[in-house]
């Protein structure tokens, strides 16, 4: 077991990019993960796994086919594995992600916003 913590901020600091989610830890086979969204992402979902979103700092819309959730710094979501959504944030958005280690953030959408698994900062 270690004995540091891991500070967000600290860990959102060190990078810059968009759409491209950086671990910061894992427990059992889910990985927590850092990003910084900005814009609208792909149209996806993730046939095996649900997915977690934890608003940061900013705002963010889920978009689903058929819905839209907006979300705000300290509120969460748990998208359902297979149900298809986009998240959209027209202002930059810190978010954190709890998945299975592995899954791939476009789902099988692929397409350049697909993001190299098992970056750590």
């Amino acid at each position: 077991m270690s004995d540091n913590t891991i500070n967000l901020q600290e860990k959102l600091a060190k990078f810059s990019e968009h759409w491209s989610p950086r671990v910061i830890a894992e427990m059992n086979d889910y990985q927590f993960k850092l990003a910084k969204i900005q814009g609208e992402f792909v149209w996806h979902s993730h046939a095996d796994t649900d997915e977690v979103f934890i608003i940061l700092d900013g705002e963010m819309t889920l978009e689903f086919r058929d819905k839209s959730v907006p979300l705000a710094a300290g509120e969460m979501y748990v998208v359902p594995k297979g149900v298809e959504h986009r998240p959209v944030a027209p202002r930059e958005c810190c978010i954190m992600l709890v998945e299975p280690r592995g899954v791939v953030n476009t789902g099988n959408t692929g397409g350049s916003y697909t993001a190299q698994n098992d970056v750590w900062l």
